[in-house]
């Protein structure tokens, strides 16, 4: 899951690009808190750029350095980590940047299922250097790869389009991007499936002639920037908005089916979790659809738990903030209490995106607290959009017993979540997920619940699907992690594969903190040995510490492909990381441009 946003103003000699984006990514942070980044570009065509790991408010200094990105279009982008995120500096900030051909500028939101087929196409074919372990990058070298197969000096709509259908043949995955070619203008387009959300918004401009325009992942980005017109960019769909010129200072956007609609399939978790309320997606309103999950929920409860047992209980309780909306249907429907007994610290990361368990587990209790007087000697009835890990769940059923609660039951407005997310939203490994095998019972033993009760999938895709404005029988989504079936075709063993790259990330995270452990004096035997060995990742993303004939043999290891350094593969299918392939560098610089951390300021 990430946000991307795009502008384009139809004064060349504005300035105020990155400004109205700027704004724009404070709309968007629940998308994502690990990093983020804006590119502008001005009239000349010169680039500027700034990014870096952090929020919005920590990368731009609460807005002084948007000053710096002077231009009349921009780009930016919001990301959390995901499963090939393995370094700690900025390089994986984006929007990503290559000078040829023409300067482009790019930010993606979703997943490739196919990226080490594109490695190695870009590292054999097309000969072009990946600096990170980004399948953005890949794409954005694809897409470039494509683009200068023109061999011009100046490129045209027809040619950007016909890169991108050259693309998409390569491709395999979902995505919405935004891109932006210097001196030219910006585009937008979508994957085939329709998969990642990608909406165009126009309004007058200020300057009296001509459109403004952006592209962003939710409508209430644009909405919050004064954009009032919107059009969703269709499955397999592109747009290009060119800059105004002397000779057509109107320039309209130019669309362009470049693959064929192969389905209208919207992630669902957009609308469950992701998804601010406000926004629109794909015509559906993110609102009434949490209000139609409630009211399914309310009838599974009700069927469930039997007049008995929903008679004992009380008062439903929603989780802030995703469940408000849901529980308050819930509660309608049972003709129970609804209260808000849990107050939110809104200043604080959401727990789910937080990067290892640790601090998921306590980021929980800084997030939450329970209002005792609410809890008291009543059954609760409490309601969640979703159990991911159950890390969460566990924890706000045991704050609510010590604030008095006699039973707790849990809802969640989703199904149980058994299978890996492939699409840009990197939920957790198949082994972390707490539905893995498990039976509702067995959950509710895990998390210390009295019940555990979840949605029907069927009961949420018509929730969902009755709001749509194309035939709510023919409307389908993205369900690939209730039930395991996804949209696009997935090869054999890429599941096994991204065990193993979330092997890794977890793996380089331990020895981190085992590094840290050392250097504090406080590691025990195992921390030394991870800090002084590495370790070793098999197939399947189990983690053991290496012996010291492991670390030496990765010592000798060299680099692999397109100089990636740190790991090896050895006849029985694992991993070995070794300690120095995870040294944190606070002070790092990527090749593109000017970045967060290039100097310092007072």
């Amino acid at each position: 899951m990430c946000g991307i946003v795009a502008s384009i103003q139809a004064d060349r000699d504005a300035n105020s690009a990155a400004v109205e984006i700027h704004d724009a990514l404070y709309i968007l942070q629940h998308r994502g808190q690990d990093a983020c980044g804006i590119m502008s570009c001005t009239s000349n065509g010169r680039i500027y750029q700034c990014k870096g790991n952090g929020m919005a408010s920590k990368v731009f200094h609460d807005g002084a350095r948007v000053v710096e990105l002077p231009g009349f279009m921009a780009l930016a982008h919001l990301r959390y980590p995901t499963s090939g995120s393995r370094h700690a500096n900025n390089a994986e900030a984006q929007p990503f940047y290559v000078n040829a051909p023409h300067g482009l500028g790019f930010s993606h939101n979703g997943n490739l299922v196919n990226a080490e087929e594109l490695k190695r196409y870009l590292d054999q074919d097309a000969h072009r250097h990946i600096n990170t372990d980004s399948d953005s990058e890949l794409m954005l070298n694809i897409f470039a790869s494509e683009l200068e197969e023109t061999n011009k000096a100046r490129v045209n709509a027809q040619d950007c389009f016909a890169a991108l259908e050259r693309m998409y043949k390569r491709c395999v995955g979902g995505w919405a991007c935004v891109a932006m070619i210097a001196g030219y203008g910006i585009m937008g387009f979508r994957d085939s499936y329709g998969i990642r959300p990608l909406v165009l918004g126009w309004k007058e401009s200020p300057s009296g002639t001509g459109m403004d325009y952006m592209l962003a992942s939710e409508s209430v980005a644009l909405e919050s920037c004064g954009y009032r017109n919107f059009k969703d960019i269709k499955p397999g769909e592109a747009v290009i908005i060119r800059k105004a010129t002397i000779k057509e200072p109107l320039q309209e956007p130019i669309y362009h089916q470049v693959e064929t609609q192969k389905a209208y399939t919207p992630d669902i978790f957009e609308y469950v979790y992701f998804a601010r309320p406000s926004s629109t997606i794909d015509g559906i309103s993110v609102y009434r659809s949490r209000q139609e999950m409630g009211y399914k929920l309310a009838e599974r409860i009700r069927s469930q738990l039997g007049p008995r047992k929903l008679k004992e209980i009380d008062v439903v309780i929603p989780i802030p903030e995703t469940s408000l909306i849901s529980a308050y249907a819930v509660s309608k429907s049972l003709k129970k209490p609804y209260c808000q007994a849990f107050e939110k610290n809104r200043y604080i990361f959401r727990t789910f995106i937080m990067p290892n368990q640790k601090q998921r587990q306590k980021g929980v209790r800084a997030k939450l607290i329970a209002i005792p007087l609410e809890f008291q000697n009543r059954n609760v009835l409490l309601v969640d959009d979703s159990i991911v890990r159950g890390t969460t769940s566990r924890e706000i059923v045991s704050m609510a017993r010590e604030a008095g609660a006699k039973k707790v039951y849990f809802a969640s407005c989703a199904p149980p979540i058994t299978h890996a997310h492939i699409y840009g939203i990197d939920l957790a490994s198949t082994s972390e997920l707490i539905a893995y095998h498990r039976s509702s019972d067995d959950i509710a033993k895990h998390i210390t619940a009295d019940g555990v009760i979840y949605q029907e999938l069927d009961d949420l895709v018509s929730a969902c699907a009755s709001l749509s404005p194309r035939l709510p029988s023919e409307q389908k989504f993205e369900v690939g992690v209730f039930c395991g079936r996804y949209v696009t075709p997935v090869s054999d063993g890429y599941f096994q594969h991204l065990e193993q790259l979330r092997g890794e990330s977890k793996v380089m995270k331990k020895i981190e903190e085992a590094r840290q452990a050392v250097m504090q004096g406080v590691a025990g035997a195992e921390e030394v040995r991870l800090a002084s060995s590495g370790a070793v990742v098999d197939e399947y993303g189990n983690i053991f510490p290496a012996s010291k004939e492991a670390a030496a043999e990765q010592k000798n290891a060299g680099s692999g492909v397109n100089g990636t350094i740190g790991t090896t593969e050895t006849s029985d299918k694992t991993q070995r990381v070794n300690s120095d392939a995870q040294i944190r560098i606070s002070q790092s610089q990527d090749i593109s441009l000017h970045n967060l951390n290039d100097y310092e300021r007072s």
